[in-house]
């Protein structure tokens, strides 16, 4: 178990994580397509239950229950323009590249795919707190690379993407036990209803808008020249041949004229 993981096993992360999922399925019932993918470094957190594509790869660094993929988040072992709906969950939080990351997403997306960015809102409270405990080496929040919604709205600009909206969840961090616990929730649901920027977590969606990626011209010749060879090419049809008289049949066709006159 990461140490993201052990952090989401808490009651705040539950609830959080909850929120999330219940956010995450309001964009997805209307995402549609063949082939869906999840990203980030976290085991176990599926966010894409409630999603009508059937295929859904789920892919980390490391083995899990439900990992079916084990791939880096910069470099995807997927052909371009396959995926039609990708969620990044914490996938920008916690990288040394953000910017490649986010080209390889771009790169794997179909033209129109549906993108959901979940991250950690560097101006909220987690931030900022986040921030100060990664002062510590020790602390897996030391790697923790801030990444606010402005500039993710930017380079995904420079991308060929455009932004649809963004959700803010977990304004108001659950503590105690109770009716306590239940007035905190209630502020927080007050506060995810009206999309107060102060969200301990967005949920940034986005559509890319540019065109396929154009393999070489020469590449899907070789591709069509191996497939020729292995598919039998159909033998043609004969075509009818129109009846023409030959001489001897002719000079015959005379002579039995000749001996019935």
């Amino acid at each position: 178990m990461t140490e993201l993981e052990s952090w989401y096993a808490g009651d705040n992360g539950q609830y959080l994580l909850a929120t999330t999922a219940k956010a995450v399925d309001g964009v997805l019932d209307t995402a549609f397509g063949y082939h869906l993918l999840q990203t980030g470094c976290t085991r176990g957190h599926a966010l894409f239950t409630g999603s009508p594509i059937n295929h859904r790869i789920y892919a980390a660094q490391k083995p899990g229950q439900q990992i079916n993929l084990l791939a880096l988040a910069d470099e995807l072992p997927l052909e371009s323009d396959s995926i039609d709906t990708l969620i990044a969950h914490h996938t920008l939080d916690f990288t040394d590249d953000p910017h490649q990351v986010l080209r390889e997403i771009q790169r794997v997306l179909t033209p129109q795919g549906q993108l959901l960015v979940v991250g950690f809102n560097p101006h909220s409270l987690l931030g900022i707190s986040s921030r100060l405990r990664g002062i510590s080496r020790k602390s897996f929040w030391h790697d923790y690379t801030a990444v606010s919604e402005s500039r993710l709205t930017d380079w995904l600009h420079l991308l060929g993407c455009e932004v649809q909206d963004t959700q803010r969840l977990g304004t108001v961090p659950q503590a105690g036990r109770g009716r306590f616990r239940g007035w905190l929730a209630r502020i927080d649901g007050w506060c995810n209803s009206h999309n107060l920027p102060g969200g301990s977590v967005y949920i940034l969606h986005a559509i890319k808008q540019v065109s396929a990626v154009h393999r070489p011209r020469r590449q899907w010749q070789l591709r069509r020249e191996r497939l020729i060879g292995l598919v039998p090419k159909p033998v043609p049809a004969p075509s009818p041949v129109p009846y023409r008289p030959t001489r001897a049949g002719t000079s015959q066709q005379h002579r039995s004229g000749d001996q019935a006159v």
